[in-house]
């Protein structure tokens, strides 16, 4: 009998275990429901994406694929009934509205929903102490992570038969944006794995924080929507040459922060927007719903017009090309809630707004990470200097050059310094909005009073 592939965070054909299952009971109908309360928070950025992302699946599946727009909980019992399905098939969901969702689907149906893998290496809920607890802390759990394990990348099916014959929509219109956007879809999720496992995995302990020479995967945004698997990456770099190297090493240990942070979501849902450690509950913030100055303050932050060079140049990374980097995100975010101190979320809906990976376990912990509320008991202390960021980690100002043309005639590291190395500049660039020194010492204020209370 046929069955039904409900595809959601999973868009490939290879290392989908949801795909084998479904499989073994015969010809099988992919499904992709296109769900208006996922895409009226997406973005267009992250829309284009899945867009993009879902005609490279439907050429793979031989244009089998069906697309329905609306609410799952109706169109997958309509498309069970009208194909004569057994079943239907998913990658399980760990985020609080998609759990959701496969509920209410679940209760809807007459045939079996049955959840197979999941967008993880390991299933969040799964790794947990020998206490039966979450794990609250990042290094343990990493270490338990792998000692847990993983099963190996699911084969792709020989053989493999779609329903055919069933109307679809067509893929809507992209919406309008100006983002530079890499090629989505798995095939383009892959040819960058393997460019990245031989060229740039090597070097990646050494010079992943170094915006200027951008050695990063560039596979957050395939992870977040599914077009390659974790497991994958993990079985590939088991069986390269560099498996033992520190490059390797490192970038697993990325993965684990991934699975991370969706674990701590899996267990605590309501820390998608709310501190996941009220410690801090008492911290006095600047408004700016109420504060016009605190207003103008995170518009500048969000254009990346605060003075501040490495700020501006990942900001402006940010929109101009849906991503920023790693450090430069650290730095960014640091400044919005330190400097600027202005609450976490803030940021992390800017962030959700543009961000072509935005994955809201990974962007809003990690916020917290920086905030102090998160999972790091300490960070609230580590307030980055962001002309020092700078310094150090595009040393030679090629990333704020690359970004922030106003100071492109500052040669080397001086254009992080742009008011010390010429002190009557009249370029277009603003002056910093803050003295660092002294909204470093308002923070660490701040912070006192908000634990003594």
């Amino acid at each position: 009998m046929p069955s039904l592939l409900w595809l959601r965070r999973d868009l490939r054909l290879n290392d989908l275990p949801s795909l084998v299952r479904a499989h073994e009971e015969g010809p099988v109908l992919p499904v992709f429901c296109l769900d208006p309360a996922l895409l009226a928070n997406a973005g267009a950025v992250r829309t284009i994406i899945l867009l993009r992302s879902l005609s490279a699946l439907n050429e793979s599946c031989d244009g089998a694929l069906v697309l329905r727009t609306g609410d799952p909980e109706q169109i997958i019992p309509e498309l069970v009934a009208q194909v004569g399905a057994s079943s239907v098939h998913i990658s399980a969901e760990s985020e609080p509205y998609g759990r959701a969702r496969d509920e209410r689907v679940r209760e809807a149906l007459d045939v079996p929903l049955v959840a197979t893998g999941t967008p993880y290496a390991v299933g969040p809920g799964s790794v947990l102490t020998g206490q039966g607890q979450p794990y609250k802390v990042f290094t343990p759990f990493a270490r338990a992570w792998r000692e847990h394990g993983w099963p190996g990348p699911a084969l792709r099916p020989a053989g493999l038969r779609w329903v055919t014959g069933v109307e679809s929509e067509s893929l809507p219109d992209e919406p309008a944006c100006e983002v530079q956007l890499p090629a989505a879809g798995e095939p383009a999720a892959l040819a960058r794995w393997a460019q990245f496992l031989e060229e740039d995995l090597p070097r990646y302990a050494d010079e992943r924080d170094r915006p200027d020479l951008d050695t990063t995967s560039q596979l957050s945004m395939h992870l977040k929507f599914g077009t390659i698997h974790p497991r994958t990456l993990l079985a590939d770099m088991a069986a390269s040459p560099q498996a033992a190297g520190r490059g390797a090493q490192v970038f697993s240990n990325e993965l684990a922060w991934r699975e991370f942070h969706a674990d701590v979501l899996w267990h605590r849902p309501d820390s998608l927007w709310s501190d996941l450690r009220a410690v801090m509950s008492g911290m006095v913030y600047d408004d700016p719903d109420s504060d016009p100055q605190a207003a103008a303050a995170l518009q500048a932050w969000k254009q990346g017009r605060t003075g501040f060079p490495i700020v501006d140049a990942g900001m402006r990374q940010l929109r101009a090309e849906g991503w920023m980097h790693n450090r430069v995100r650290m730095v960014a975010a640091s400044f919005l809630v330190k400097d600027l101190h202005v609450r976490w979320q803030y940021g992390a809906a800017h962030f959700m707004e543009y961000l072509r990976d935005g994955d809201p376990a990974s962007n809003n912990h990690n916020w917290q990470w920086v905030a102090g509320t998160g999972t790091d008991a300490a960070p609230y202390f580590r307030i980055f200097n962001p002309t020092t960021q700078g310094k150090k980690f595009d040393p030679h100002g090629e990333y704020v050059r690359r970004y922030v043309p106003e100071l492109r005639h500052l040669a080397g590291a001086a254009c992080h310094e742009p008011g010390a190395s010429t002190p009557n500049l009249t370029c277009d660039y603003p002056a910093p909005i803050v003295d660092h020194a002294q909204a470093r010492r308002d923070a660490l204020a701040r912070h006192r009073e908000a634990v003594q209370d």
